[in-house]
């Protein structure tokens, strides 16, 4: 099989699933909540997130610009992406599925020229490390739940109001600030495990790329939920600025698996290159 961006986009749609938060539909958040409360309240309320659906647009290191749309459920454990890269080695379309442990990489019609017609790779997720290399593209990754990014701005020691803005159709409070990874660890300190683990695996996410600090907007609904983020930082293969817009939360997630004709296993193919 020649290399096409079936591949290399599956690990700039992983980092992608980055934030998931509620979207409350109350009024702008109160001013009588401080600025560091607010960002705590909205934080607290993401590691409750049971499923959510997002649009996402921005840019990522070494990819260029990146936008799409994606479902998530967290228990049981499930995933759509669509998304579209532009301007970098691996521009094209790319579809990401994650059901019943196993994730599926679409390339549509270029990937099937590649593929005796097959436009779907399976990866097995059963195991420990992801399975069949998947661990290696950036797949693993989509085991943790997102929602963990959101809360990055948490950690933060200079978090400020902006003010009052519309996003979506939904009145909300602007806040930001600047965050270090040294801030993020730091703030970890007595939290329970759960939540400890979740945000631990997010930032080890980030040290990997080389980001030591982000600037970061978020924009809390009447509800203390956070309705969309921005995060912005310099990684070592070039800058990172993304925009995270949540469109709805705790719904039902169906995710289907690709039809089977469709599918190439990566396993029956590696089994198949070593005969």
């Amino acid at each position: 099989m020649k290399k096409s961006s079936v591949v290399p986009a599956a690990s700039v749609a992983v980092l992608l699933l980055a934030g998931a938060v509620g979207c409350g539909k109350g009024d702008a958040q109160s001013p009588e909540m401080s600025p560091a409360a607010a960002v705590a309240k909205a934080a607290e309320n993401a590691d409750a997130i049971t499923s959510f659906r997002y649009r996402m647009s921005g840019t990522v290191p070494e990819q260029g610009k990146v936008r799409g749309e994606a479902a998530m459920s967290v228990k049981p454990l499930a995933m759509s992406m669509k998304m579209t890269v532009e301007g970098g080695t691996d521009s094209g379309e790319m579809e990401i599925r994650l059901v019943d442990k196993a994730l599926y990489l679409g390339g549509g019609a270029e990937a099937a020229k590649e593929m005796d017609g097959k436009s779907w790779i399976k990866f097995d997720m059963s195991g420990a490390d992801g399975g069949q290399g998947g661990d290696q593209m950036g797949a693993g990754q989509a085991r943790k739940n997102p929602a963990a990014d959101s809360t990055f701005l948490d950690g933060s020691k200079d978090v400020k109001k902006v003010g009052t803005e519309t996003v979506e159709g939904v009145r909300t409070t602007h806040y930001a600030g600047t965050v270090t990874l040294a801030d993020l660890k730091a703030s970890l300190s007595g939290k329970d495990q759960a939540t400890r683990e979740k945000r631990e695996k997010s930032i080890d996410e980030y040290d990997e790329l080389g980001v030591d600090n982000f600037t970061m907007d978020l924009w809390i609904d009447g509800e203390q939920h956070t309705r969309q983020f921005r995060m912005r930082g310099d990684a070592d293969k070039g800058p990172l600025d993304m925009t995270i817009t949540f469109l709805d939360v705790n719904k039902p997630v169906t995710v289907v698996a690709p039809p089977a004709k469709d599918v190439a296993d990566l396993e029956e193919m590696m089994k198949g290159a070593e005969g």
